[in-house]
Order: C-alpha cells, then sequence, then structure tokens
C-alpha cells in the first residue's frame, strides 16, 4: 500500500559517519552503465575507511548519457572511496533488464545492494532473492511508496507527489492558465506521480505529453508539434533537466508565449536560470542520494545503524532553485554536486 507523507515532514538527520584510526587515499571501482558492463577505476579518491573491504552494487534504472545520474553516481563514488568499498555500478531503463543486473549482483555475492524501484513489480521477486540470500537492500531515488513492503532496509530520495504538489503550487503564483506536463518514460512511478501531484494543486489545466526520452530529436520535434497546435499553452513542466532545456528551444522556436519550469538540475540548467530561458527547478539533490545510499550499507554493516531507523525514508527533496537563490547554487552545480 503506497503509504502517503505529510508535506511538513524535514529530512531525517542524516547518520555520522565512522571514525578512522588511520586514512589513505583510495579510488572505488564501478562499472560502466548497460546490461553488461565491466568494472573500471573511478578516478574518485577520498579518506579510507580503516574497516574490512566490501563490494557493494548499485543497480539504477538510468537512460544512458543522462547527467542527473552522472550526479547521483559521483555521490556514490565518492562515499565508496571514504568507506573501502568497491562499487559496482550498472543501469538499465528496461525494467527486466535491471532486474536481471540485481540478479548478478546476488550471483557475485556482494555485501550490499542499492537500488531504484522506478517498475517496482518488475523487481520485487529479484529484491526478495537477496534477502533470502541475506545481501541488505536499500532504495534511492524511485521508490518510496513500496520500499518498506518490499523489505528495504532505507529509502533515499523525495516523495514525488509532495513535488509535484508544491511544484503546482508554485504555478499558481506565476499567472500560468494551461501547463503542459511532459513525460519522457511512460509507467515510470516516480515521473507519473510529479505531473499528477501538479495538477492536484494547479489552479488552471494540466495536460500530460508523453515524450521517448531517449530520443531527443523526438522530444523537441514532439513538443513543437504541441505547442503549435495549442497556442493557448503559457507553461510547460519538464521532469529533467535536457528536456527543459529542449522545451525552452522548441518554446522559442515557435514564437510560444510559454515559459519553462522542469524537475532536476545539471549545470547548463544552472546557467539557463541565471539568463531567465527556464523560471525554476525543483531540485533534489541526486548526488546526496547516491552518498548516502552507499554510506548507510557500510553503517549497517560495521555498526548496526539504519537510517531513518528503518521506519522512516531519508528525504533529500524537494527545493527549488530560481533566480533568487541560483547564484549560491551555481557554485556547487559546477562541482558536480548539485
Amino acid at each position: 500500500m503506497t503509504r502517503t507523507l505529510p508535506r511538513s515532514r524535514r529530512i531525517v538527520p542524516i547518520l555520522a559517519v565512522a571514525t578512522a584510526a588511520a586514512l589513505t587515499l583510495a579510488g572505488c571501482s564501478s562499472s560502466a552503465g548497460g546490461k553488461k558492463t565491466e568494472e573500471a577505476e573511478s578516478g574518485a579518491s577520498a579518506g579510507k575507511a580503516s574497516t574490512p573491504r566490501m563490494t557493494i552494487a548499485m543497480v539504477t534504472h538510468a537512460p544512458s548519457g543522462d547527467t542527473f545520474w552522472d550526479t547521483i553516481r559521483k555521490g556514490a563514488e565518492v562515499a565508496a572511496a571514504k568507506d573501502n568499498i568497491k562499487l559496482i555500478y550498472s543501469n538499465d531503463e528496461n525494467s527486466g533488464d535491471q532486474a536481471s543486473l540485481v540478479q548478478n549482483a546476488i550471483d557475485q555475492k556482494v555485501d550490499g545492494i542499492a537500488v531504484t524501484l522506478a517498475k517496482p513489480d518488475a523487481l520485487k521477486a529479484v529484491v526478495a532473492k537477496a534477502k533470502e540470500a541475506g545481501i541488505p537492500v536499500v532504495g534511492l531515488n524511485a521508490g518510496l511508496g513500496v520500499w518498506k513492503k518490499q523489505g528495504l532496509l532505507s529509502f533515499f530520495g523525495q516523495d514525488e507527489s509532495v513535488s509535484g504538489q508544491a511544484l503546482g503550487t508554485k504555478l499558481n503564483t506565476t499567472g500560468a492558465k494551461k501547463t503542459l506536463c511532459v513525460i519522457q518514460a511512460q509507467g515510470d512511478v516516480n515521473l507519473e506521480e510529479r505531473c499528477a501531484g501538479v495538477k492536484k494543486t494547479f489552479s488552471g489545466t494540466t495536460e500530460i505529453l508523453y515524450v521517448n526520452g531517449t530520443d531527443m530529436p523526438s522530444v523537441k520535434s514532439t513538443i513543437t508539434a504541441k505547442l503549435t497546435q495549442d497556442k493557448s499553452i503559457d507553461e510547460v513542466v519538464t521532469l529533467g533537466a535536457p528536456f527543459a532545456l529542449t522545451a525552452a528551444q522548441a518554446a522559442s522556436e515557435t514564437g510560444s508565449k510559454a515559459k519553462v519550469a522542469t524537475f532536476d538540475l545539471n549545470k547548463d540548467l544552472i546557467s539557463a536560470i541565471e539568463k531567465g530561458s527556464i523560471q525554476f527547478a525543483v531540485d533534489q539533490q541526486p548526488y546526496l542520494q547516491g552518498y548516502l545510499a552507499i554510506d548507510s550499507l557500510w553503517l549497517y554493516k560495521n555498526n548496526g545503524n539504519y537510517s531513518g531507523g528503518g521506519e522512516q525514508p531519508v528525504l533529500t527533496g524537494p527545493a527549488f532553485v530560481d533566480k533568487t537563490n541560483v547564484d549560491a547554487i551555481a557554485k556547487f552545480a559546477a562541482k558536480g554536486t548539485r
């Protein structure tokens, strides 16, 4: 059963990291994304914990080349380097293939698994297999509504319904009347919940537009066609930074009056907010999600700690970034941590 969180809930305090008696510099090993991956040195380095070496797999539903997921992975790699963890990272946006990657991690007898549950039903059986094998599993980014039901230790991310509602409420202050909410992967629970949240609180009309997020030229042509056909659209909401930048191009080229707001950040989007081509973004801090997911498994293995007490998710968002605070965020985005 999906659990609904009150909007006022604060982020659960982050548990303290371990104190190491001796610190050395070390890199972490991680795999490139794809259905079949090879381990490669990540280049991340940090003070290494003196605890025994662990192997942890992170398996996400990320499409290749998405900067949002690069940020999640970077956070995971930094935590792994600090905690003396060998990190095996893999990803596939096809839920069946993602399940196979989780099974591969089980077969390798890893010490822990961090997984996204964008399509939780497809991962349910293999997550249960991990538990049966005695491998602790945490969730991140996608799956807030099901993580406890599926027996995960902790969850790190944002409440997508709450973040969508927050965006819809903010749009009520902009004068927008008709919003086009663009979903780049039909059936992804995170994305669907965002647009449903916008529709719930936005006082105007909200229309859903599905696009093929793996083909950016197609995304642009689909948005362009919609804006050309419907001149009443005065707001476009996208669910990722690259799609926001593409939507802004489409609006400009069609002469549409539509403004663009989005979920999630990257360096180019920060620049677009500074220049005014993007109104604002809802940030869920992907670096923090990746970092905490890996660090929590170290804490559980070595200290018996449960992030969130094993009962509550650790919320990393939502937070708005607009012209009033973008300068403060820009330096962190340049480092790849926001």
